[in-house]
């Protein structure tokens, strides 16, 4: 999923001289467009493999999403697993799932406090659902664990609810080895460890035009121009006139993020997991940052806007889920822009001999990016054909301004059946949990009931029960004939003296 970071970019420390915009012609092996994380992970990569390497942004580095995400880090991609398996079969998306699981690895080697002080790296991730789906989440454990060899957990909803104490979720997959970190620290430490390894970046110096034909492939900013015998367009939807159509072939997706004032114990109370949290309708996704503040991302839309203006969004979905903290403070907003892809995988892989793409990471999360990178080095100076795998993902044109008022309404349509079938969901859960009550009651009723003594029966009106008459003495046989029982005066006679 897309995701969002903790303020705006600190450029304290970027080592200034190093990041000036180009003003002289260069030929390099390898020309980087856009200093995100892909981008950065592209250059440090490469230059780490010997080759020379310029970066081009247009801005600042982690200028946009790259520099603000929520920074869960944790295997996997936007589209769903079992669409995964269904467009490429089980033997590719295996492949596709462990190239995820690299990039995690990668980004977990290089977030080191040695390597990126400050990166507050913390274990964990819990993926929530919103409906009672426990059948649905039986069967992906399996298939994360089995066919995919993921490290999973399954939580039933008493656990969920007693790390998250709020009814609206209820299972749980849980990810051990999936961490999170500040995505700020990190963007800016990709770029150091990226120049130490010996990439040169450039700020300031937006690309004007690309001509890819060529062994030596031309590349023209205000002020200077470039030869390079490949170049790797990372630079998401804002290549802009670089390359118009392959910034088309994306969906731009802005998302928001709230930081709020500390919170003190109450945040405690409320939630005890340290990890990071999406629901599984991609509505919800927060942190706990800092100890005692929460960090929380609003729904996506497909509009620029102010990211003041989502303060009390946010602050109305916190007290939505966790009423117990009421309205909270928020210290700081932001957000950024990523780009989505019509298929949900990202875009990685060689559009021409020469020119390389690594983009649409909308969605993926931080993995992904770290895996393109590495990938499309390896590619490049190694021979890696890896990259083929994301060849059935092809591009696709996303749409335009009619595109982005579709994905807009999709979105809204979205999160309105998710919040639907959420109400359902509490609704039946809380008829199964009356009639429990009703049935326990009855049974404590009829408990008490079968230990009195029972009721005795009442006379019938008109005076004592009526004295039954003794039924007469068999009657005796002689000879086949039939003698009566002789009286009592009879008796009598016979017992007496002779």
């Amino acid at each position: 999923m897309a995701e969002t970071s903790t303020g705006t970019p600190d450029r304290a420390g970027d080592n200034a001289p190093f990041r000036t915009r180009l003003s002289f012609d260069m030929d390099v092996d390898i020309c980087v467009v856009g200093a995100g994380l892909a981008g950065l992970t592209v250059a440090r990569e490469a230059a780490r493999l010997g080759a020379s390497v310029a970066v081009l942004e247009g801005r600042h580095v982690g200028w946009n999403a790259s520099g603000h995400q929520l920074g869960t880090v944790m295997p996997g991609y936007g589209l769903p697993i079992g669409d995964l398996i269904e467009r490429i079969g089980l033997e590719d998306a295996r492949e596709l799932w462990s190239l995820s699981k690299e990039g995690a690895n990668y980004v977990r080697a290089a977030a080191t406090e040695e390597l990126m002080p400050g990166i507050a790296l913390t274990e964990g991730a819990l993926e929530v659902s919103n409906v009672d789906a426990g059948e649905t989440l039986i069967s992906r454990l399996q298939t994360l664990s089995e066919d995919f060899e993921t490290e999973v957990e399954g939580w039933q909803v008493d656990r969920v609810r007693a790390e998250l104490k709020t009814g609206r979720y209820f299972h749980g997959i849980y990810y051990p080895r999936a961490f999170q970190i500040d995505g700020r620290k990190y963007v800016h430490g990709l770029a150091a460890l990226a120049k130490r390894a010996g990439a040169r970046i450039f700020e300031d110096t937006p690309v004007v035009s690309i001509d890819p034909s060529g062994i030596r492939k031309r590349i023209v900013t205000p002020s200077a121009r470039l030869r390079a015998s490949h170049i790797v367009l990372a630079g998401n939807i804002h290549l802009g006139a670089a390359s118009r159509r392959l910034s088309e072939t994306l969906l731009p997706v802005w998302r928001y993020a709230g930081l709020t004032e500390p919170l003190g114990d109450r945040l405690a109370e409320v939630i005890s997991f340290q990890g990071s949290v999406t629901d599984s309708d991609g509505i919800d996704h927060f942190r706990i940052v800092d100890g005692d503040r929460l960090m929380w991302a609003s729904p996506e839309m497909t509009w620029d806007a102010k990211p003041g203006r989502f303060g009390s969004a946010i602050q109305r979905r916190i007290a939505t889920v966790f009423p117990q903290l009421g309205k909270v403070a928020m210290a700081d907003m932001f957000g950024g822009a990523v780009g989505v892809t019509v298929h949900g995988m990202p875009q990685i892989g060689q559009l021409r001999k020469g020119l390389w793409v690594a983009s649409g990471f909308g969605r993926q999360g931080l993995n992904t990016s770290a895996m393109a990178g590495q990938l499309i080095a390896r590619s490049i100076l190694w021979g890696d054909e890896r990259w083929r795998l994301f060849s059935p993902f092809e591009l696709v044109w996303a749409g335009g301004a009619t595109g982005r008022v579709a994905g807009q309404l999709i979105g809204m349509w979205g999160r309105g059946s998710a919040a639907a079938a959420g109400a359902l969901a509490r609704y039946r859960e809380g008829a199964r949990a009356r009639e429990q009550v009703r049935e326990a009651r009855l049974a404590e009723a009829n408990r008490q009931a079968g230990t009195r003594s029972p009721p005795r029966r009442p006379p019938p009106s008109g005076g004592p029960h009526p004295v039954r008459p003794r039924p007469p003495a068999p009657a005796e046989t002689h000879g086949g004939g039939t003698a009566a029982a002789p009286s009592q005066e009879s008796e009598k006679i016979q017992d007496g003296p002779v």
